[in-house]
């Protein structure tokens, strides 16, 4: 059963500079408890594409221009705000790249927390304020009734991100976004966030889009990866076989960035680096988006761009070269 279905999915923003086409023709599946990971460079619309699933693209400017984005049987597209505010927080729940500018700085954690079980649950402020207790210790916040009487300054980067994660799963959603969950947080500290996704994702039976940079969470919690380039799907496949044979030469590039072990880099030699940079979206070039970036390049490439192909079951690549 599919939790969510997004087709052909636009987002634009208008500019005084032109259009930036910041979510281009995406199209995307999600299987309920699965965990879709989407990564790819900073400015290839990973966070946009969240931002549109739960209606919250940034006015005046951002639009959704074209698509579907069907939740369990409804196109979001088609509600009204005041139905989109009762979804967002309760069947939908996002957590943000960075706890300081999603949390509240004056008022405590256990009010912030308890503040969506009183919106969508209609529970009395003591009863949400008990309830909130026990979400924090769900999340592996010791003295959870001290911490629930603090301020978010008086909290690690870790436990900040912690009440983030709590927050969202206050309301059992079915679906979670969770944008760079893991960023500025040091490596021990990373791997119990994913410990507690991994876990809540069980036990709430919930269903997860992971967007990240980082391709080392990928292979531990995704099921599925979507590689976005320059506002587009350009690769899309099973964890296991795009680590195992990557199509798109932009997915080459990101597995071949990795840090690997010393033993591994002495034998590898040094990290090869992807040349240049995402390309302006203002305007860009005909055909392929990755041509100037690309050592394989052709003359087609530059003139036509390719569609998105299915060439194994489940892993599609946008690629002339990979035919």
């Amino acid at each position: 059963m599919n939790v969510l279905e997004i087709r052909g999915l636009k987002t634009y923003f208008e500019t005084g500079r032109g259009t930036i086409k910041a979510v281009d023709g995406v199209d995307l599946t999600l299987k309920k408890g699965d965990t879709l990971g989407v990564v790819g460079e900073s400015g290839c619309g990973k966070t946009v594409l969240s931002l549109s699933i739960m209606r919250l693209v940034p006015k005046p400017g951002g639009k959704i221009v074209a698509g579907k984005i069907i939740f369990e049987g409804t196109d979001l597209l088609t509600l009204d705000e005041s139905r989109m505010r009762e979804i967002r927080g309760k069947d939908i729940s996002m957590i943000f790249q960075e706890p300081m500018t999603s949390l509240n700085p004056v008022l405590k954690i256990g009010d912030q927390v308890s503040e969506v079980l009183r919106l969508h649950q209609g529970l009395s402020k003591a009863d949400s304020l008990a309830r909130a207790v026990e979400i924090l210790r769900m999340v592996g916040i010791p003295a959870p009734e001290q911490r629930a009487r603090e301020y978010p300054h008086q909290m690690s980067g870790g436990m900040r991100q912690r009440v983030i994660i709590a927050t969202a799963i206050a309301c059992r959603p079915r679906l979670i976004l969770a944008d760079e969950p893991t960023t500025a947080l040091d490596v021990t500290i990373q791997a119990q966030i994913l410990d507690i996704l991994e876990r809540l994702k069980e036990e709430l039976d919930t269903s997860v889009i992971l967007i990240t940079h980082d391709l080392g969470v990928i292979a531990e919690t995704a099921r599925d990866v979507a590689v976005m380039y320059a506002g587009k799907i350009v690769e899309l496949s099973p964890v296991k076989e795009l680590f195992a044979d990557p199509l798109h030469p932009y997915s080459r590039g990101l597995l071949q960035s990795v840090p690997k072990s010393k033993k591994a880099k002495s034998e590898a030699g040094y990290l090869k680096a992807i040349p240049g940079t995402v390309p302006s979206l203002y305007a860009l070039p005909p055909g392929c988006s990755f041509q100037d970036r690309c050592s394989v390049a052709e003359a087609k490439c530059r003139r036509e761009e390719p569609g998105l192909t299915e060439f194994s079951p489940g892993h599609f690549a946008r690629c002339w070269r990979c035919r």
